[in-house]
């Protein structure tokens, strides 16, 4: 006679937080995508700034209870709340894992492309730059995560494609545009690597570009990427 099946780690996709409604309804409507390709999954929220609850306080419930979790970020990088909040929550915590952000991931890229081709970019056009428009993080591994997006996008774009900051990071998304220009694009499109509307998609308005691109949210492929890195984490175990 075989013993209880043990149930699925439950799937923590922890966020940044926002204000902004919409994308407090972007993130929830994300992890509910990744329950309706994931039958019988058990899903559930946690943030590591701006709204409750916690990551900390979302793993130590899980953990109270006797429930495995798997903390998959809703960042599109690995920077201080990959590598210090979350892995903080996860630490000590048994049966608690962490798996790796969304990006980089080609079919983040394949979005991005999408997104560019909505405001009428064309990527055969060698005087149409592109400046991949990120958060930013004074954490260098987050730096190398968006370079990597941007080699990533460059290799279906013939202009050119640079990567700027809402903070933290250099360049500035209004100094990479004004740096784009200069150097000979006729126009300039700052793709938005940010998952939902929120204040750091709200400033680049003001970045000087002749458009902007909608975020990442949504999609129904970034709920497939999450969905991977769940799994990705949950094979070792």
């Amino acid at each position: 006679m075989t013993g209880p099946v043990d149930p699925l780690p439950v799937l923590v996709a922890c966020a940044h937080g926002t204000r902004n409604p919409t994308g407090r309804r972007l993130i929830a409507e994300l992890a509910l995508a990744a329950r309706a390709l994931r039958p019988g999954l058990t899903t559930t929220a946690a943030f590591v700034d701006v709204q409750p609850p916690t990551v900390a306080d979302v793993v130590a419930g899980l953990r109270a209870d006797g429930r495995p979790a798997v903390v998959v970020p809703l960042l599109l990088s690995g920077g201080y709340h990959v590598h210090v909040d979350i892995a903080r929550a996860v630490e000590g915590a048994a049966g608690a894992v962490a798996a790796r952000p969304l990006g980089p991931d080609p079919r983040l890229v394949e979005v991005l492309a999408d997104r560019l081709r909505t405001t009428r970019a064309d990527p055969r056009d060698p005087h149409t730059a592109v400046v991949l428009a990120a958060a930013g993080s004074s954490d260098p591994r987050s730096v190398a995560d968006v370079q990597d997006t941007a080699g990533l996008l460059q290799r279906t774009w013939a202009g050119p494609v640079t990567t700027g900051y809402g903070s933290a990071a250099q360049p500035p998304v209004a100094t990479a545009v004004a740096a784009a220009r200069r150097a000979g694009a006729e126009r300039v499109v700052v793709a938005a690597y940010l998952l939902a509307p929120g204040h750091f998609h709200d400033k680049l308005a003001g970045a000087g570009a002749d458009a902007v691109t909608a975020p990442l949210l949504p999609d129904e492929r970034i709920a497939a990427v999450l969905l991977d890195r769940y799994d990705a984490a949950v094979a070792p175990a």
